[in-house]
Order: C-alpha cells, then structure tokens, then sequence
C-alpha cells in the first residue's frame, strides 16, 4: 500500500497558519485584570491591555479591602487578613460600630469595561482560584489568558492565578511586588522603586534597618523597568479626546496652559505654604498665556483648592474644572500647549511628559526618597523643567516624549515569543 505523504506547512514567507502553531493554545485572545479600587493603581493596567490591542474582550475583577471606622487604620495588614479581621470585628461589634468613610478615596466604578467576548463572567470580587478553574477549563477553547495586576493589594491574587494555573496564564503584575518575583511571569515597575539599593539611600538608611528594605536585589531578566507610569493616554485616546473636546477647547485663546494639582503624599509634603507659591507663580505667567485651565484631583486638600480659588477663580483668562461637569483630563492632555502639574503625582507627569509638550513642576523639591529620583530623572532626561513663575508660555521647548506604555507592551510580546505563546493579529 502507498503510503499517504500529509503535506508540508506553507513556507513562514506566506505566513503560518495555526495550525501548524498550535492552534488556539498558543495565542492570547483575551486578558483579565486585577484591580484594588483606585484609578492610579488600575489604569495602568488598562492601559497596557489597551496597548495590547485586547481592550475590547478585557474583564475587570478588583481586591476590595473593608472600608470605614477601625478599617482606614488597617490597610497595612495583608487583604486576606484584614477581612478576617473585619468579619470578627463585626461579629463581636456590630456594624453599627463602623459607618462607612472613604475620605475621597473612591472606588471606580469599572464594571462597564468589562469586555462582552471575552467570554468571562463580569464579577466584581476577584477570586484567584475562580479565575483559575475559568483558564483551565476554556484553555482548549478559548486558549490563554493574559491577567494583568497593579498595586499591593493585587499581589496575592495574581499570584495564586499563577500558581493554580500556570501552564493556561500569563500573568504580568506592574508596580514591585517587592520579594518572590518568581511568583510572576513578568514584574514592570519604575526605576525609581529600585531606589533603596542606590548607594545615597543606604546611607540615608540606619543599617539594622537595611535588611528590611525592599527590594533586595537588583532586577533579573524577567523585570521591565519603566521611567514612570503606565497609562491609557496614548495617541489613539488623545486623537479621541482632541476630537471630543473640540469644541470647548479649540476656541480658546492660545497659548493654553493647564495646570494640574495632585494631593501631599507621605514623601512630597505640602499645604498651603505650595498652594500660595502656585497661585503667586500663576499670576505671574498670565501676562504670555492666551487662557489657563486648573483641575484638582480627589487628593487635593480642600486648604490648597480654596487658596486657589480665592487667588485666580476671578480672573478672566482661568477656569477652574469644578468636579461636577464631565472630566476634561484627556482634553487637557491633548489641546493644552504646556502644562504645570504638582510634584506628588508619578501618573499625572507620566501622561503630560507623553504627549512631547512643555512640562513644569512645582514642589520637586518638597520630595524625598525614591520620589525625589523619580523627580530628578525627569529633569535628566530634560522632559520636565521646575515651576518659577518666570516662564513665557508662548516660548515652547521640545524633548523625546516618555513611551513607558508602548515599550512595555513590547516587552511583554517579547516574554509571550520565549514561551511560544503570541496575541492574536
């Protein structure tokens, strides 16, 4: 009998179908993300998603910690053991004891991200050995899943993802999960967190201390570092928003300055004493701006927004974003001619240094630690100049915009090939 020869895959020339690739199992078609609630923490992992083209079968699951009362005191404890704390606390107490109290820390709501094909149920919780039995069981069909994690409180989650299923994920975790970096198949994080093993911070640490700082060793192979923040305000979202904010935006005289305010954080101290120094610097630079806009986020304290409000709300050339009306975040973004932004915030800069446009900074010099490198990193690289009040906004300056998003995706299309897996075209 003849045998029956099976013909040969076509040549890589005319490209490769999957079959011959292995099919499904070794293309990403879908991503799930671990959230914990805060927009700083999670649009970086919308926006590496986004940057890998999977926005639209994304789902979003989120690590919510007890919230109110005795709880606000209790986020230093692991998530896991703070809700058995939680569960006892108001078993013995009642929870009458503990009203809710977010103290402007909201939550975001996400659910209507979720994506309709991906074919994962739009829970809120995230369940690590749920989302583990769902990789498992469509891997055949549906082939792996991409699970993408930010922030501390995720840690634990996507990295029993991981260890319950890791011949089916992928698992990429941003921000320094600080020890056992083996739990993840990729770490992206900023340089800045890599700080402490500098030799100036470790003589600003006390050495029986120095054992105890994080991270300990330096970042291996499977580590990403990035120069700050991922982000969704890539040039796809800013073309959008140009479009969408046309027309409150475009009319308005030019140059356009927006200025953005964060909140003090623990490592960039602030109050009113900035606030004054903002609004004196302000006024001075009107003279050369065609119109000024000013927005605060969640974390500004009321102290710094008054003080604003009282020095420029009645100035004809400023308006003030009041919360209520629609964000014009993205908008500002993408029409502003130059920006001045508040030194506390990594994801504010981040996006602004993105765009190529002049960026000035107020209040570097109130950071310490590894904000304070990340602050002179910036200006290193020559993306961010300091906030004087001397400025001409008219007169522009340029510089190779940050690329952090991109640049981790394509790290993580990179880990993807070492392990035969790709994303879908």
């Amino acid at each position: 009998m003849r045998a029956i020869r099976l013909p040969e895959p076509p040549s890589g020339s005319l490209g490769m179908p999957e079959i011959f690739e292995g099919g499904i199992y070794s293309v990403i078609k879908r991503a799930v993300i671990i959230g914990n609630g805060f927009s700083g923490a999670e649009n970086q992992s919308i926006g590496l998603v986004r940057a890998l083209g999977l926005t639209d079968s994304q789902s979003i699951y989120r690590v919510t910690r007890p919230r109110g009362g005795i709880n606000e005191w209790l986020h230093w404890l692991p998530v896991s053991l703070h809700k058995k704390l939680d569960y006892v606390i108001r078993r013995i107490c009642g929870d009458s004891r503990f009203p809710v109290a977010f103290k402007g820390k909201k939550l975001v709501p996400l659910l209507a991200e979720n994506g309709g094909s991906s074919g994962l149920s739009s829970i809120l919780e995230a369940d690590p050995k749920q989302i583990a039995t769902m990789a498992r069981e469509t891997f055949e069909k549906d082939g792996p899943l991409l699970v993408v994690a930010s922030g501390r409180d995720t840690i634990s989650v996507a990295s029993s993802i991981k260890r319950l299923a890791p011949e089916n994920v992928f698992v990429v975790q941003i921000q320094h999960p600080r020890s056992h970096l083996n739990r993840f198949d990729l770490v992206i994080t900023p340089r800045h967190d890599y700080y402490p093993l500098t030799p100036e911070a470790q003589k600003q640490i006390p050495r029986f201390l120095r054992r105890w700082i994080t991270p300990r060793d330096p970042p291996d192979q499977h580590v990403v570092l990035t120069v700050g923040a991922l982000h969704q305000a890539d040039s796809a979202a800013l073309r959008s928003a140009a479009i969408a904010w046309h027309d409150e935006l475009a009319p308005l005289p030019k140059p356009l300055l927006v200025v953005n305010v964060g909140g003090p954080t623990s490592h960039c101290r602030y109050g009113a004493d900035l606030a004054k120094q903002l609004a004196s610097s302000v006024q001075n630079v009107l003279a050369t701006c065609g119109s000024l806009r000013i927005s605060f986020s969640r974390r500004t304290p009321q102290k710094v927004s008054d003080i604003l409000l009282k020095e420029l709300a009645n100035h004809p050339k400023v308006y003030i974003w009041d919360g209520e009306d629609p964000n014009p975040h993205l908008g500002h973004l993408a029409w502003a001619d130059a920006f001045v932004i508040t030194a506390d915030s990594v994801s504010m800069l981040s996006e602004a240094c993105s765009t190529g446009k002049p960026v000035y900074v107020i209040g570097a010099e109130r950071c310490t630690w590894k904000f304070l490198d990340f602050q002179n990193s910036l200006r290193e690289r020559g993306v961010v100049r300091p906030f004087t009040g001397k400025e001409d906004i008219s007169e522009s300056w340029s510089y190779p915009p940050l690329n952090d998003t991109a640049e981790a995706a394509s790290r993580v299309r990179e880990a993807l090939a070492e392990r035969g897996w790709r994303l879908r075209q």
